[in-house]
């Protein structure tokens, strides 16, 4: 898997490119070869100005998921782009009493799996996805991270 990282703002704690490619390949499984992802780390402004755009919540978030347009996956091997915002990662591990390592391994996996498909709007695709979470998590030595969550991010 090709992975871009893009940094629109400075930061404190980052995790590698080589984790953020790993956390990616876990969650996609044997479809990973091959393709690429684009990441980029954005500010609360920028992430703000997204999601009321996109999602019409006008509030900065984790993570956005921007799939490829239909065929350049199967073209060009683009899986799309997250758009993830290092501010909002760290107060939300925090708050959750979670490692910023694994609050960043959980919103790279759930916002790979938007990209390939997975959603949360309905209870039974959220009840999908999270197991798919779980097991992606548990693979890469990183705990159930719905247990002490009191509600659902995005």
């Amino acid at each position: 898997m090709k992975l871009s990282v893009t940094r629109t703002v400075r930061a404190g704690w980052l995790p590698p490119a080589r984790e953020l490619r790993g956390w990616a390949a876990a969650a996609l499984g044997r479809r990973a070869g091959g393709l690429e992802l684009s990441v980029l780390l954005a500010g609360r402004a920028r992430s703000r100005a997204l999601n009321a755009r996109y999602r019409g919540r006008d509030r900065a978030t984790n993570v956005l998921s921007f799939p490829a347009m239909p065929g350049t996956v199967a073209q060009a091997g683009l899986l799309g782009e997250l758009v993830i915002c290092p501010a909002v990662l760290r107060d939300e591990a925090r708050a959750q009493h979670k490692s910023a390592r694994a609050h960043w391994a959980h919103m790279v996996v759930h916002g790979v799996l938007h990209l390939v498909g997975y959603d949360h709007e309905l209870p039974a695709e959220a009840r999908r996805m999270e197991r798919r979470e779980i097991r992606t998590l548990r693979r890469l030595g990183i705990a159930n991270p719905y247990r002490s969550v009191p509600a659902r991010h995005g």
